[in-house]
């Protein structure tokens, strides 16, 4: 039996209401489990610390104080018990109200309203049409593979003549903030690239034109944004020694290169390696592109409305998302936005577009489920804990069985019914040839590298508009902070 049992009422804008109560007996069961806890750090007398008992603990903090730190600890997961037991796939944050504080033996009730994926309409599916490109893997982008191999066997040697930007040069210098020296500011034999603004700004340029053994007096402001507080804003002057300029030289394209770069015996034979090598990486490019142009044609095709609230909420979740990502190495939230420049206000408008088409497509998706009565098998299920299973050294069997006590098999169905309904889908659709897609306007797959080539998707031009806005709306911010 559930511990949570749930009423649905549809409101207006994709949203939902959900009235919960929590059984009575699971509201005292998370009474006496907050009680033990609270117990590990209380003393009293007569009983060993860890060891005093939860009616113990009642009768000293009260009864309503046990409760509301066990609704605190609780709340999540009732809530999460809520969702399941009402069916529903929610986007954004709930507005959770919680009711009276119960007496002994009553359950507890709250509510929240929330967003929840639309229901779409879905048009024609019998035949799908995609444009579909040919793998390529043409004398620009094979040039463009020789010439980062040929980068990385560059070579530094000494040339007698004036240092100029893309040189290298080995320096030794000395660092004085107002005539004494400061920690940090000195270095010796360092390896300095002209131009590749790894340096303070303007350190680089004033070695230009530099020759060996020439001694040089440069002088720079540290950038108010410097790592080093207490150098920020600073002006310095460095002494610096010039010990050897070094040009960087490209090995000649014969030969004599492929046989020492990649092991082949001529340059054609490398030429063509590298040829079949990007034909194939081309060609899984285009079948992850023509899956995702068969989903998006799914989702073009079909009705369904995306209110503005409600893609603003997914583009939350799109953005929690990224942070947790990023937390994991170790980015926090003040960080990210301070990297990117921007307020969480204009993170969001800027991912809103992307966000109301996922939930189109997620929406259209899920309505070819239901149309085509998509059910996976219990093998389906296992096949799809292999993965997982493996990595947490266990048994697909044993983790379906934990994800059935938990209440969580549900949502695996749902997702393996959704990933057979996708492969059925790119099963079914018809290739044409992007001359023909962009004919009968069509999706198709995009060339890469071709920033005009925007696959026929008609959303492109609303996703790059949303990104201006913001950009310009970011500008007018900075320009009313600097009245």
């Amino acid at each position: 039996m559930s511990t949570v049992t749930t009423t649905v009422t549809e409101l207006p804008e994709s949203r939902v209401k959900v009235e919960a109560e929590v059984t009575p007996k699971a509201v005292e069961q998370a009474l006496l489990d907050t009680a033990k806890i609270l117990g590990r750090d209380l003393r009293v007398p007569g009983f060993r610390k860890g060891k005093v008992p939860p009616p113990v603990v009642l009768r000293r903090y009260g009864r309503e104080t046990v409760l509301d730190e066990a609704l605190r600890r609780s709340i999540g997961e009732w809530l999460q018990a809520a969702v399941e037991d009402a069916g529903i796939s929610t986007v954004g944050e709930p507005h959770l109200h919680i009711g009276e504080t119960p007496s002994a033996g009553e359950a507890i009730t709250f509510d929240f309203e929330i967003g929840v994926r639309p229901v779409a309409t879905l048009g024609d599916v019998s035949s799908l049409e995609v444009g579909r490109r040919e793998p390529q893997a043409d004398d620009a982008r094979i040039d463009a593979e020789l010439e980062q191999l040929r980068e990385r066997q560059a070579k530094l040697e000494s040339v007698d003549r004036e240092a100029a930007e893309g040189d290298t040069v080995l320096v030794s210098f000395v660092g004085r903030i107002d005539g004494e020296e400061f920690d940090g500011g000195s270095g010796r034999d360092q390896l300095i690239e002209l131009g590749s603004g790894r340096l303070i700004p303007g350190f680089e340029d004033q070695l230009q034109g530099a020759r060996k053994d020439e001694e040089r007096e440069v002088r720079v402001t540290f950038p108010d944004d410097y790592g080093a507080e207490h150098l920020q804003g600073a002006e310095a002057v460095f002494t610096v020694t010039v010990h050897d300029v070094q040009e960087r030289r490209l090995p000649e394209l014969d030969d004599a290169f492929a046989e020492s770069a990649a092991g082949t015996d001529t340059l054609a034979e490398l030429r063509e390696e590298i040829g079949e090598r990007l034909k194939e990486q081309d060609e899984a490019a285009i079948e992850r592109e023509f899956r995702e142009a068969v989903i998006d044609t799914l989702a073009l095709q079909a009705e369904v409305e995306i209110p503005d609230s409600l893609a603003e909420a997914r583009a939350g979740e799109l953005l929690d998302r990224t942070l947790h990502q990023l937390s994991h190495q170790g980015i926090s939230r003040e960080l990210y936005f301070q990297m990117t420049g921007k307020t969480e206000e204009e993170v969001v408008a800027e991912a809103r577009p992307e966000a109301a088409r996922s939930l189109r497509r997620e929406a259209a998706v899920v309505a070819f489920v239901a149309a085509e009565d998509i059910q996976p098998a219990e093998g389906d299920l296992l096949s799809a804990l292999s993965a997982p299973a493996a990595q947490q050294g266990t048994t697909p069997e044993k983790l379906l069985k934990r994800l059935d006590k938990q209440g969580h098999r549900d949502e695996l169905v749902s997702d393996v019914a959704e990933q057979q309904a996708i492969e059925r889908l790119v099963e079914r659709a018809t290739a044409v040839s992007v001359e023909d897609a962009k004919a009968k306007g069509l999706l198709w797959t995009p060339v890469p590298g071709d920033e005009e080539d925007t696959g026929g998707r008609p959303w492109v031009a609303e996703e790059r508009a949303a990104a201006e806005a913001a950009a310009a709306e970011a500008g007018d911010d900075a320009g009313s902070d600097e009245d």
